[in-house]
């Protein structure tokens, strides 16, 4: 059985309780005085009446306390106002002249101990604090970490879903959802695929998206094509970044580009940061279980440092 008092520290209650009171119908007065339920101490009462002698000051003292102890949880408040009455015993006058120092110093011994528990309470409620709060960051990380793996494997099979899609346009228009997917994903996407309009002209510009990276914004074009993109087809991205202050650009083909168009990329690095990308380098990052975010930041840092507006994992395009 788990006690509330320590072997050591219910002898010292003994002997203080003891020691506090003059008689042994005091003794019972002060843990009446406690809270203490009649049913642990009517009996002791009815034996005293019966013969005085029948009981002493620290017997009573023991049989009282052990009853407490025995009784778990349900006397825990009387316990505590056990102890707070002894703390707390500032008149002992009521005790016989020759126990007074004696019980001035058990009392003092008793509040020291209560203050050593109490300190080592706070500080293991603080550490108890401190662990709950660590498991709970970890629990909030693994459940991240869980729903991220979750949405990686549900951008996995939707993109490959794509390859069996006879109708190109409604490939193509589903390959751009499908990679918004994936910059939300890992925390890129800013705004799904929109459209500028001007008064009198209509619909002036298609944009496929924006993302964000280390503080930087990208504009983003998606292409499923037959063929590698050429000049023609990448161009028109080019001038959509160049019209924004401060944009970049990211264009992903699912068929690649041609030269020309890697060196028209290469030639605007001069003035912006523009980057290209293929389907078949999205396809490896999710079966690797990479960050694309990690391998899109490789790509800039080869676009700015290189000049190399088209690179994949270091080899060269």
């Amino acid at each position: 059985m788990e006690y509330h008092f320590a072997p050591d520290f219910l002898n010292l209650l003994i002997e203080t309780i003891a020691r506090l009171n003059r008689s042994k119908k005091d003794v019972l007065m002060f843990f009446r005085g406690a809270g203490t339920p009649g049913r642990y101490l009517d009996d002791l009462a009815a034996d005293l009446k019966r013969d005085k002698d029948s009981h002493n000051k620290f017997g009573l003292a023991r049989t009282v306390l052990v009853r407490l102890n025995e009784a778990g949880d349900t006397a825990l408040a009387t316990r505590r106002e056990v102890v707070k009455r002894i703390v707390e015993f500032e008149d002992f006058t009521r005790c016989w002249d020759k126990d007074v120092l004696e019980a001035k110093g058990l009392v003092s011994e008793v509040r020291r101990l209560v203050n050593v528990k109490d300190s080592f309470t706070r500080m293991n409620i603080e550490r108890q604090r401190q662990q709950e709060q660590v498991r709970s960051a970890r629990t909030a990380e693994l459940e991240v970490q869980r729903h991220r793996r979750e949405q990686f494997e549900q951008v996995k099979r939707d993109l490959f879903a794509l390859f069996a899609k006879s109708n190109a346009y409604d490939r193509a228009k589903a390959l751009e959802g499908v990679l918004n997917h994936l910059f939300s994903t890992f925390g890129l996407l800013i705004r799904e695929a929109f459209t500028v309009r001007v008064d009198g002209l209509g619909v002036v510009e298609q944009i496929d998206g924006a993302i964000e990276l280390d503080g930087h914004l990208y504009l983003v074009e998606v292409k499923w094509w037959s063929a590698p993109l050429g000049t023609g087809e990448t161009a028109q991205h080019l001038v959509r970044v160049f019209s924004r202050d401060g944009a970049r650009g990211l264009f992903i083909s699912a068929t690649g580009f041609t030269s020309a168009a890697v060196d028209q990329y290469r030639q605007a690095l001069a003035q912006k940061v523009a980057v290209l990308c293929t389907l078949e380098e999205i396809v490896n990052v999710l079966n690797a279980g990479s960050d694309f975010a990690d391998h899109l930041r490789d790509k800039v840092r080869a676009a700015v440092l290189d000049k190399n507006p088209f690179v994949i994992r270091g080899r060269d395009q």
